[in-house]
Order: structure tokens, then C-alpha cells, then sequence
């Protein structure tokens, strides 16, 4: 076939609109590059997945719906240089194998409940005993789960949406409760939590996120992050870390964090290797309120918690046995903190805490949000 000046347009023009079309589905796809999901192995022979959001500013967040676990946070220095302050492993079995909840959704019950056992009227429960004689962050039935995972879109940015359902009688716990939790990754660099249950009996419930966290990205331990909580008034504990029931000042306390304290300037002087305390904020129930900031100045990179939970527990990593961690960093004690906003330990056996029972027909709803940032 003989080629003439037409026909040869005719192929070039069909070649460039080709090429204009791929640009064009390139950058459709590059808009929506905020989600990525893919196989991330199996547990009990389902699949667990990891997924990726990115915001416009280059923060990326991974996920995995074992355990609705945060495996990865990349968040900006002074210097615009991005780089992973959560603890974490580079895959799941090392999430499958025993670790200390690094970056997981904790419930039924956040914390400690005395002895495993509250009662309900006049019906007593016998939860499972997983630390020591107590119960403990639920006997960790929600880190040690696959939850269902959506992808979810709305004007402050873009997430995933678990689900699971735990079911009456789970570790001991009474009613079928119905919970989604939903991580955020936002345009202006948090990462918002909501979470949500409800119940069809009488239950307790205290749902939290159990980050470890380091905004020098393990180029050294925490002491030298400076950290303010709002809050006068702590949970008195004992030596298993249970609430005695009194709540107390911190003021005259080696914990008192009322204003902005370097993390290593009392950490030795403390009880349990560190601070292992429930905070109790000083705001009405229910509000959503900024109470927490933590800044570390080399990297320059700031921590502020927003939150509806009435109190939180700042751990300080007293415990972290080593591991073999993300990068080949090794964790041990005091590499990282975790600030698991939440209601207080125990709190089905002190009348004088805020209440953490769930009736039928109500609605557990509460908010945390993490919002990295620099100093300016």
C-alpha cells in the first residue's frame, strides 16, 4: 500500500491522540495515587492486605487489616525530608508473632481490668486473665484479627473503614458488638480515628490506637522529645498498673506533665521503668479538644493529640524487649511512647470514673486525631 501525505497525517494524528489519551488516564490514575492496596499474605488462610494512602503533600500511611494495625507513618522534617516515626515490622508474620500491639486497634477494653471481672446488673462476667491475674487490652482480640477493610473518600481526605464483629461471650465479654474503626490520612497531614460500635446487650467497651512513636525516625531514643499533657489529675495505679480507684494530682509528681517536659529529665526516677499513667484530661466529657503536644527538636517535627476520649495512657516504652524491627532497627526500652487516648483503666469497677458501659440502642463514638507537623 502506498503511503501518501494524507495517510501518513491520518496514522500521526491517531498516534498523538493516542498518546494525549494516555497522558490523560495516567494523570487520572496519578489523582487518585491517595489509595493503593495489595496482598499482604494470609492468617488462618484469608487474606490480609496493606494498604497505602497518600495525601497531596507526600505523607504516606500504611495499614493492614490484620489487627487494624498502623504499620508505617512517613511524615515530613523541618527540612521536608519524609521519614517512618511509628514502630513497626516490615511484614506480617512478624506481626503474627508476639510483640507489644505496635501500632494496633485495641479493644473490647483498652487497658486493665481488675481481676478480669465487673458485673452488670448484678451479673458477674469472668473475662480472660491474659496479664497476670487481669485482663488486659480486651485479651487482644481485636490486634489479633482480620478486620473487613473499605476504601473511603470525604472532604478532609482519604482512608479505610474496618469492620468487625465480635461476637457475645468473646474472651468473656457480654453482647454482640458491631465496630468500625476508621483511619483518615488528612490534606493537612493527620491521621484522624473515629471510632464507632454498637451492642445488642449490655456491655463495656473502651476502644483505642496503640501507635509507638518516634518523630526522630530511630536515629535515637525519646528523651530528648519534650512533651505537654493538659491534664491535672491521674489514675492512682498499683504495682500490676491497675487503678486503685483514686484519682490524684499530678502536681509535685516526677510525672507531672502539665507543662512542656523533656521526656528523659524523670523518666529514671519513676516507678515501671517510665511513665506508664492514665492521664485524665482537664475538659468536659465527650468534647473534642487538643490536649496533647510533643515536639522533638532535632528533626523539628511536632506530635499535637486531638481528642473526644476523656483521658489517655503515656507509656514510655518501658517494656519493648528487643526487636528486630522496620529498616533493621533494633527496638528496646524507651525507643518510643505510645499516647493510647481512651477511657480509664478498670473503669467498670470505680463508680467514680466516667462511665464505659454500651447499652442497646446507644452509640459508642469517639475521635482521636494525630496532626503532625514542624516547629515553626
Amino acid at each position: 500500500m502506498k503511503t501518501t501525505s494524507k495517510n501518513l497525517y491520518l496514522i500521526l494524528k491517531n498516534i498523538t491522540l493516542y498518546i494525549i489519551c494516555i497522558v490523560f488516564l495516567t494523570s487520572c490514575s496519578t489523582k487518585k495515587t491517595g489509595f493503593q492496596k495489595e496482598e499482604w499474605g494470609t492468617v488462618n488462610g484469608e487474606t490480609a492486605f496493606l494498604y497505602t494512602l497518600t495525601n497531596k503533600n507526600g505523607m504516606t500511611v500504611k495499614l493492614t487489616n490484620y489487627g487494624g494495625i498502623i504499620t508505617s507513618v512517613l511524615a515530613p522534617d523541618k527540612n521536608g525530608v519524609f521519614e517512618d516515626v511509628v514502630l513497626g515490622f516490615d511484614n506480617l508474620q512478624q506481626y503474627l508473632d508476639k510483640n507489644p500491639c505496635f501500632g494496633a486497634t485495641i479493644g473490647r477494653f483498652a487497658n486493665r481490668i481488675r481481676n478480669g471481672q465487673f458485673e452488670i446488673g448484678g451479673v458477674k462476667y469472668q473475662l480472660k486473665q491474659n496479664d497476670k491475674v487481669h485482663c488486659s487490652h480486651g485479651a487482644n482480640e481485636f490486634d489479633r484479627t482480620l478486620w473487613d477493610g473499605t476504601y473511603v473518600e470525604n472532604k478532609i481526605g482519604k482512608g479505610i473503614k474496618f469492620h468487625h464483629f465480635s461476637k457475645d461471650g468473646t474472651n468473656g465479654f457480654p453482647g454482640n458488638l458491631d465496630v468500625y474503626v476508621t483511619y483518615t490520612l488528612t490534606k493537612n497531614n493527620a491521621i484522624h480515628v473515629q471510632f464507632e460500635a454498637t451492642t445488642d446487650k449490655s456491655t463495656h467497651v473502651n476502644l483505642t490506637q496503640h501507635s509507638y512513636f518516634n518523630l526522630t525516625a530511630m536515629k535515637e531514643n525519646i528523651y530528648n522529645h519534650k512533651i505537654q499533657i493538659k491534664a491535672d489529675n491521674y489514675t492512682e495505679i498499683d504495682e500490676d498498673i491497675v487503678p486503685t480507684g483514686k484519682i490524684s494530682t499530678v502536681k509535685g509528681t516526677d510525672w507531672d506533665l502539665t507543662k512542656m517536659t523533656r521526656i528523659g529529665d524523670n523518666i529514671h526516677k519513676l516507678n515501671h521503668n517510665g511513665y506508664h499513667y492514665c492521664y485524665i484530661f482537664n475538659k468536659p466529657e465527650k468534647k473534642l479538644e487538643e490536649v496533647i503536644k510533643v515536639i522533638e527538636p532535632t528533626s523539628g517535627r511536632t506530635l499535637t493529640v486531638t481528642t473526644t476520649q476523656p483521658g489517655v495512657q503515656f507509656y514510655s516504652g518501658n517494656s519493648i524487649a528487643p526487636f528486630k524491627g522496620k529498616y533493621g532497627f533494633k527496638y528496646e526500652q524507651h525507643s518510643a511512647f505510645c499516647l493510647e487516648t481512651e477511657h480509664l483503666p478498670d473503669s467498670p469497677n470505680h463508680s467514680n470514673f466516667p462511665s464505659t458501659l454500651l447499652k442497646p440502642g446507644e452509640k459508642y463514638n469517639e475521635v482521636v486525631i494525630y496532626d503532625f507537623g514542624v516547629v515553626e
